[in-house]
């Protein structure tokens, strides 16, 4: 059952081996909790699945982990409620635990500004090589378009429209979804497309991925993790995809349009920023508002 639900996923939500596997793990560790329990996946009850969240909890468990694997088993029952192999859904009327406590770690918009400056000043260097040109291109793409680093390393030249300042991303389930590029970024996009790009490339003409190593291969995930170390050992991919997102909603944006360019299927994963537009709203509010402002003669 477990390897027609993989395949399910595999093949009719379309999400990549690494979502599979993190599935996989997620509903085998529910397969030896039900274990101990002397049931199976089949006739788990909705006690069963609390506990499970609840031996979650006593084991350390994060919050946001317990939410990511109860949002698993959800998919996993409504399936099987689909193909009518169980009549009622375990996991249906049960409160998520509360993720996202804590709203997700970014940097501060002189740290991102600091990290960029450092890539453009070596990239600017007169003896600056194509590994220069191809790193600051990558840190100001990251910040951005908030992409993640499976969407940058999966990347291809032709993904590009820089005359329109936008780039074609494929996030998870392979979902496409048009990433706007402000002039930084275009630019350093474009320098290292035309200075060093084809010094890359030439070991491999046959390469289609935007972003390559010395040998012309594409990039991994873990050389990207690196990169971003390099330039600041408090950051993080993911940290540069989060700052992209608290600096335009403490900007003014909306909460919808940075669903759209995170590629949030959920608007719920985007309300972890919530608190912030708030705060953006009451600074509004405070401003605009005839009966906000305080009076002259408040102290």
């Amino acid at each position: 059952m477990l390897r027609e639900y993989l395949a399910y996923l595999r093949i009719e939500k379309g999400l990549r081996p690494l979502s599979i596997e993190a599935y996989e793990r997620d509903l085998l560790q529910f397969a030896e909790f039900l274990e101990l329990e002397n049931t199976v996946f089949l006739h788990a009850r909705q006690q069963h699945v609390s506990g499970f969240l609840e031996h979650l909890g006593k084991h350390g468990v994060e919050s946001r982990s317990a939410a990511r694997k109860l949002s698993c088993l959800r998919g996993l029952y409504r399936w099987l409620l689909l193909d009518k192999k169980i009549d009622r859904d375990p996991t249906l009327n049960l409160d998520s635990p509360s993720a996202w406590k804590v709203l997700p770690k970014s940097l501060a918009q002189s740290e991102v500004k600091s990290m960029l400056e450092q890539a453009g000043m070596a990239a600017d260097h007169p003896e600056a090589d194509a590994i220069a040109l191809r790193d600051r291109a990558i840190l100001e793409l990251l910040y951005a378009g908030g992409l993640r680093v499976s969407e940058l390393t999966g990347l291809h030249v032709a993904d590009l429209s820089l005359d329109a300042g936008r780039v074609l991303v494929r996030g998870k389930g392979d979902k496409e979804r048009i990433v706007p590029l402000g002039r930084a970024a275009v630019e350093a996009l474009e320098t290292y497309l035309k200075q060093g790009r084809p010094a890359l490339a030439k070991s491999s003409s046959l390469a289609v991925t935007l972003f390559l190593s010395v040998r012309g291969e594409p990039l991994t995930r873990q050389w990207i993790w690196q990169l971003v170390k390099q330039s600041d050992r408090h950051a993080s991919p993911h940290m540069l995809r989060h700052s992209c997102a608290t600096h335009m909603v403490e900007g003014g944006a909306d909460l919808r349009t940075v669903q759209t360019l995170l590629g949030h299927a959920d608007i719920a994963t985007t309300q972890v920023y919530t608190h912030l537009a708030l705060g953006r709203l009451k600074a509004v509010h405070r401003e605009h508002h005839p009966r906000a402002k305080r009076s002259p003669q408040e102290p």
